[in-house]
């Protein structure tokens, strides 16, 4: 009887090892993902930011070619071109 007693205690000894170690590896995976998780919200943040920055970017770009096309359709058009710094006459709307 006392080897079986031995025996018994061995297995318990054994399995609660196994259900501590389980317990640990359970508590260590909770962590791991809650760090990913929010790991994951910081670089959806920056990915929208960087979305938002590319639009505003995309948007002076629009505006740069605008203003090279006028340009460009005034000279070629209307034979417009930008006069000499003397024949630039400075108006003062404020005055009546």
């Amino acid at each position: 009887m006392g080897g079986h007693s031995k025996s018994f205690q061995h297995c318990a000894v054994a399995v609660l090892a196994l259900v501590l170690g389980a317990g640990l590896s359970v508590v260590s995976t909770t962590h791991e993902n809650r760090f990913a998780f929010n790991e994951l919200q910081v670089l959806r943040d920056q990915a929208n930011n960087l979305e938002v920055q590319w639009g505003q970017l995309l948007i002076e770009q629009s505006t740069f070619g605008v203003e090279g096309r006028i340009e460009q359709k005034a000279f070629e058009q209307l034979q417009m071109e930008v006069p000499d710094i003397a024949n630039i006459v400075m108006v003062d709307h404020e005055q009546r």
